[in-house]
C-alpha cells in the first residue's frame, strides 16, 4: 500500500464528531459505483437525514444528470458542474440556481464549444463525456467512465483547456473544464448559505467533507474533518493534499462508515 499521511477514520474523536454541523460529499466513486448510487450509501444518506445531519453533494456531474437525484435522494441539495449550478427539492418541485448570470452563460457557451472542438482535434482518443448534453457551464472529457485515456492524454486534455483560459480538474472519471472563478469550495459556501443559512468559512472545523479523487484536494485542504474513501488510494501517486482521515471501505461502503461514526457520536454511543 502506498504510504500516506491520512489517519484511519476510526480514530476520529467522537466528541468532535458529535458537534458536526453537516456533511459535504462528492458523488462519483464516493457515493456511487459505475454511476449508480450504492445501497450502502443510500441507506447512509437516509440515516443521516433521520439523525438531522444535513448533506450537500458537490459534483462535477452536469445539471441534467443531477436533476432527478436532487429530488429523489435524501440530501439537502446538489451543487453540480464544479460549483456552477445548485439544485434542490423545495415544495415538491425542483429549484435550480446558477452561479453565473444568463448573459455570461450564453457568452461562455460559444467558448466552451470552441474549446471542446480543440481538445478533440488535438488529443488523439479524446471523447466528450456521455453526459455532455446535460451540461450548461462546462465541458467534460471521458477518461475512465466509458473510455480510457492514459496519464499523458489526461494531462494534455487539461493543458489544452487551461491554454483556452479555462479551469481544469481531473475527477475519477472525467476531465472537466470551465470558464469562471467558481469551484467546489465556492459552490459549497454558496449552497450552505443559501439552503441552510450556514457560514462554511466560520464553521469549517465542524463540517465533514468526503471525496475520492485528485479534484477533491481543494476541499481536503479546507476542512479539518476531511475524509477520503479507500479508493482514493488509486490516486496516491498524484495527490499533493491528503484528507485528514481515510476509510477502510471503498466508495459507498466508505461513505457509510463516515455516516455510522457521525450518527453514533451524536447518540453518545
Amino acid at each position: 500500500m502506498h504510504p500516506h499521511p491520512s489517519r484511519p477514520w476510526a480514530e476520529a474523536d467522537p466528541a468532535r464528531l458529535a458537534r458536526v454541523a453537516g456533511v459535504l460529499t462528492d458523488i462519483d466513486d464516493t457515493l456511487t459505483s459505475h454511476g449508480v448510487l450504492e445501497p450502502a450509501a443510500r441507506h447512509a444518506l437516509q440515516r443521516l437525514r433521520d439523525a438531522g445531519v444535513p448533506v450537500l453533494a458537490i459534483t462535477g456531474r452536469p445539471q441534467g444528470w443531477s436533476e432527478p437525484f436532487a429530488t429523489s435522494w435524501p440530501i439537502d441539495a446538489i451543487v453540480a458542474e464544479n460549483g456552477a449550478v445548485a439544485l434542490w427539492r423545495e415544495n415538491d418541485r425542483l429549484s435550480i440556481e446558477y452561479a453565473q448570470d444568463a448573459a455570461t452563460r450564453r457568452a461562455n457557451a460559444l467558448r466552451l464549444e470552441a474549446a471542446a472542438r480543440r481538445v478533440l482535434a488535438e488529443v488523439p482518443g479524446a471523447t466528450l463525456a456521455r453526459d455532455s448534453s446535460g451540461r450548461v457551464t462546462d465541458i467534460a472529457v471521458d477518461h475512465a467512465e466509458f473510455a480510457h485515456l492514459d496519464d499523458a492524454q489526461i494531462a494534455r486534455v487539461a493543458e489544452v483547456m487551461r491554454s483556452e483560459g479555462m479551469h481544469a480538474t481531473v475527477s475519477s472519471i472525467h476531465v472537466n473544464g470551465w470558464f469562471g472563478d467558481h469551484d467546489k469550495l465556492s459552490g459549497a459556501r454558496w449552497i450552505a448559505r443559501r439552503r441552510l443559512g450556514r457560514d462554511l468559512d466560520a464553521e469549517h472545523a465542524d463540517w465533514v467533507y468526503v471525496g475520492d479523487s485528485t479534484n477533491d484536494q481543494l476541499m481536503f485542504g479546507r476542512f479539518d474533518l476531511s475524509v477520503g474513501v479507500a479508493n482514493l488510494l488509486d490516486f496516491a501517486g498524484q495527490l499533493t493534499v491528503w484528507p485528514t482521515y481515510i476509510t477502510e471501505g471503498a466508495r459507498g461502503r466508505g461513505f457509510a462508515e463516515v455516516a455510522d461514526r457521525l450518527i453514533a457520536a451524536r447518540r453518545g454511543s
